[in-house]
């Protein structure tokens, strides 16, 4: 069934969709050819019966030397925020983190049922926390795991909150914390102040699932807390697993989310199982790799590579599309070889665009300022070419343009800190063409709609994230 990420839910009873999308012809005279795919997923109607809790949630704090006075308080006022956001039953703690990991909240560790009396605790908890130590992330999500590993709630999420480097790896690394974290829980990460790294962010966030943003000014943390909870406890499916069968000679590559953020996934044991963790109603897109051999194989029709089918394990009453295939046309002619698919290339432009912002990320902390603005020049160039205009408007905060046929200059005043900001933007992506044989959107009156920046798409007008790409409107809008 294709997938059209405006339209309503079909019924009342949750449901999935998935949608193939790809360029079958292939090259049967290139050596090593490859299968790219684009799936759709989309996820509607889970609105649901909410009354057993759904989230185990851990709180992490950064209380290292680096927090001043004024992140520190506002830190404070966002932990306190999302706290009063959890629903009575929910399992929850607040972790100080600097070289170490402690559970602050409940005073005797672990986790405590979120009501109206722990809340107040744990937000008087928050309140006494002060600053003091080196910075071990590690140590934080290690900690984190432990906890939610004593939780049977189906969704286990980890809000952490940086303003610095991860300093102590050599004592707990972060690579081996992260395998081990891995598939446990969800984990959004947040960079406030001028001292946090955007990689180390999106290190952390693309292998938990989750995503990694950032505020410049401090006062605005508190409602991002806010949103993002919201839109936490909307997800009320824990996980949907992407299953993959290979027809013999073909070989999976590898899958990865490319929508709304870039999120490796890596396959349970040695089958072709990827989880995919925490839903609500929402539309993420992937792209398959397939490797595949034209030796022996006909000419001049279509053949099926692999099959791709979703599954919901331990979720009940939600209906599930039927499998679909990925298929291949070997084929001599060049004119038919030398296309890509649209949303293939749609998403590796995106790609494109990380690794030119990446690069003038370098070069800036190298000290060649004309080198960083090449590069964004580069990358102002394939924000262009996608109609990503979020980013467009972050980039242009940091180079003027100049003369059309002149080269971009980084504007005065630019800082690390910017950059650093602008890693995390680029790492959300616009949605990209429609998926093929998707229904038109359904048109909204004038009164009642609004327009998304980033994909074009109408949205409610009382809408706070576009339902297609996930693009958060502003509070006031026309």
């Amino acid at each position: 069934m294709p997938v059209d990420p405006g339209a309503p839910p079909a019924t009342e009873r949750p449901s999935v969709r998935l949608a193939v999308d790809q360029w079958k012809y292939l090259s049967a005279t290139e050596p090593h050819p490859r299968m790219h795919v684009i799936l759709s997923v989309q996820v509607t109607g889970t609105g649901g019966d909410r009354r057993t809790p759904l989230l185990a949630q851990v709180l992490v704090v950064d209380c290292s030397g680096s927090m001043s006075q004024e992140k520190m308080h506002a830190a404070q006022r966002a932990t306190a925020a999302a706290i009063r956001k959890l629903p009575d039953g929910a399992p929850f703690a607040v972790v100080r983190g600097d070289g170490d990991a402690t559970v602050v909240y409940p005073d005797t560790g672990g986790t405590a049922r979120a009501d109206d009396r722990s809340r107040r605790a744990a937000e008087r908890a928050v309140r006494r926390l002060v600053a003091g130590g080196t910075t071990c992330i590690g140590a934080w999500l290690d900690l984190s795991r432990r906890l939610l590993a004593e939780q049977d709630a189906p969704i286990g999420h980890v809000l952490l909150l940086t303003d610095g480097k991860n300093q102590d790896g050599d004592r707990m690394p972060l690579a081996e914390v992260l395998e081990g974290c891995a598939g446990r829980f969800v984990c959004d990460a947040w960079g406030i102040g001028d001292g946090w790294d955007g990689r180390e962010l999106l290190r952390i966030t693309s292998r938990l699932h989750g995503s990694a943003s950032a505020v410049r000014e401090e006062a605005s943390l508190p409602a991002a807390y806010e949103e993002l909870m919201d839109r936490l406890l909307a997800k009320t499916v824990p996980r949907l697993d992407v299953l993959v069968t290979p027809m013999t000679g073909t070989v999976v590559r590898y899958l990865k989310q490319v929508h709304p953020t870039e999120a490796w996934l890596h396959p349970e044991g040695g089958s072709h199982r990827f989880v995919t963790r925490a839903w609500g109603d929402e539309t993420r897109r992937y792209q398959l790799c397939l490797d595949v051999d034209p030796a022996g194989r006909p000419r001049r029709e279509d053949l099926q590579l692999a099959v791709v089918a979703l599954d919901a394990p331990g979720v009940t009453g939600l209906l599930l599309p039927q499998p679909q295939p990925c298929e291949v046309h070997w084929t001599e002619d060049a004119s038919l070889s030398a296309h890509t698919d649209a949303h293939v290339a749609h998403f590796e432009q995106h790609q494109q665009l990380g690794e030119a912002v990446a690069a003038a990320t370098d070069a800036h902390r190298r000290g060649q300022p004309d080198r960083a603005a090449e590069h964004l020049g580069r990358a102002v160039q394939i924000a262009e070419a996608m109609g990503a205009r979020t980013l467009l408007r972050r980039l242009s905060e940091l180079v003027d343009p100049g003369a059309p046929a002149g080269p971009v200059r980084l504007r005065p005043g630019v800082t690390t800190a910017d950059f650093e900001h602008l890693i995390t933007a680029s790492s959300r992506s616009t949605f990209g063409p429609p998926s093929a044989g998707a229904t038109a959107v359904p048109q909204l009156t004038t009164a009642a709609r609004t327009t998304c920046v980033d994909c074009a798409r109408p949205a409610p007008a009382t809408a706070r994230f576009c339902p297609s790409c996930g693009h958060r409107f502003p509070e006031q809008r026309p």
